[in-house]
């Protein structure tokens, strides 16, 4: 199968090396010229995957060529217009995955409806991977299980079988409300537990959170159509366990930052890669408020990034709420 991967982040880069070595003829697309030459030159991603080369059979290019699949791995705020490129290259109508997580701001729109806005002409071939998976794990070809997520479960269960290997397994879904929910609420989530962790709270507080965070992603799941069915699987709570607790996990990163006193600006200068959980914060509280949602730790995050509030004060604000049954 020819696939283009567009973004070259971290996640981008781990899946065209990923489907490279897996027989796969695969372009890898980024909007930054220089950026192409250096991967063209040196063939390593040096900023965001340094330790591993790119196959002979991937090509880091600055325009599109032909494929029988597109994965956008950009993040989403960059998902829209990475959709409307290919609507303008006349590749409206390929089949296109987005492996990115998260609401896009303002519109409030899960990636999967982006795509289908800008994306009128696919003829319904479009859907999401989610699921625990750290970039530099798949690079290293570590086993992973992740999720694939289509209305049009026909033609995603037929592409998961395609792709399916011994390294990456892939599990259909027609319930892709629910893996997109699932993927984007678990960084918010692991934010806070990076909080906790950094503040030593213990692994009593990073288990409540986590559990309570679940509920959360529930509640909002529900109120948006989703199965939670889905969330007790890969894209929901496997996800959730990898972000809350990995050391590769940039939300947790941001939250351990923050605990050690850090400005939000200052953790993300840090961090040095895009951790959407921030940008995901706002959207979430945002819909919770429109559908009649609760999420308490959800706009803790919220308060805390907008000055209300004060790390050391988060933990004892959340404890104090009303008590309620489970």
């Amino acid at each position: 199968m020819n696939i283009g991967v567009l973004g070259a982040g971290a996640w981008g880069t781990a899946l065209a090396i990923h489907f490279s070595l897996h027989a796969h003829k695969v372009w890898l697309w980024t909007h930054n010229i220089r950026h192409v030459q250096q991967l063209q030159q040196e063939r390593v991603n040096k900023r965001y995957l340094p330790d591993f080369v790119l196959p002979e059979n991937l090509s880091a290019v600055d325009a599109f060529a032909p494929a029988d699949l597109i994965i956008i791995a950009t993040p989403v705020s960059a998902l829209r217009e990475s959709a409307r490129k290919l609507v303008e290259a006349g590749m409206g109508k390929v089949p296109v995955i987005a492996a990115c997580k998260g609401f896009e701001q303002q519109t409030g729109l899960l990636p999967q409806q982006v795509l289908a806005e800008v994306m009128p002409e696919n003829n319904n071939c479009i859907g999401v991977l989610s699921g625990p998976s750290f970039a530099q794990e798949l690079a290293q070809q570590l086993p992973c299980a992740v999720t694939l997520a289509s209305e049009n479960f026909a033609w995603i269960q037929s592409l998961a079988a395609t792709l399916n290997n011994t390294v990456l397994r892939l599990y259909a879904n027609a319930d892709v409300i629910g893996a997109a929910v699932g993927g984007a609420v678990k960084n918010v989530m692991a934010i806070a537990t990076g909080i906790a962790d950094g503040l030593h709270y213990g692994i009593n507080a990073r288990v409540a959170l986590m559990t309570r965070g679940m509920a959360e992603i529930s509640r909002l799941n529900h109120a948006l159509g989703g199965q939670v069915t889905t969330l007790m699987g890969l894209s929901g709570m496997g996800d959730l366990i990898l972000t809350c607790t990995g050391s590769l996990s940039r939300n947790r990163r941001v939250g351990l930052l923050l605990a050690e006193g850090k400005s939000l600006p200052e953790a993300l200068t840090e961090l040095g890669h895009v951790a959407e959980g921030v940008y995901t914060v706002e959207e979430v509280c945002r819909q919770a408020d429109s559908l009649g949602v609760d999420m308490p730790i959800a706009n803790i995050l919220k308060q805390l990034f907008h000055g209300r509030t004060e790390v050391q004060a988060m933990a004892e604000i959340l404890m104090e709420r009303a008590p309620k049954a489970e």
